[in-house]
């Protein structure tokens, strides 16, 4: 039973330091947020700690217009 919550606590820490990272990087301060900015911090985010080994995730995406 013990197990669950021993994962539950590294997949948390895993997370926070995902969000540390991402708050280094300045992608909190920016005021302009669109489909790109919030990809990029939410996968910098779960990549965690592989952040600071290189991994440097980035989203490209754009989306539809409405039509006319």
């Amino acid at each position: 039973m013990r197990t669950g919550s021993i994962g539950g606590v590294i997949i948390l820490i895993w997370l926070v330091i995902g969000a540390i990272a991402a708050g280094q990087r300045g992608y909190f301060d920016n005021s302009e947020k669109n489909c790109a900015e919030a990809g990029t911090i939410a996968v910098t985010v779960v990549a965690g700690p592989l952040n600071y080994l290189g991994v440097n995730p980035k989203i490209k995406c754009t989306l539809p217009q409405p039509s006319k």
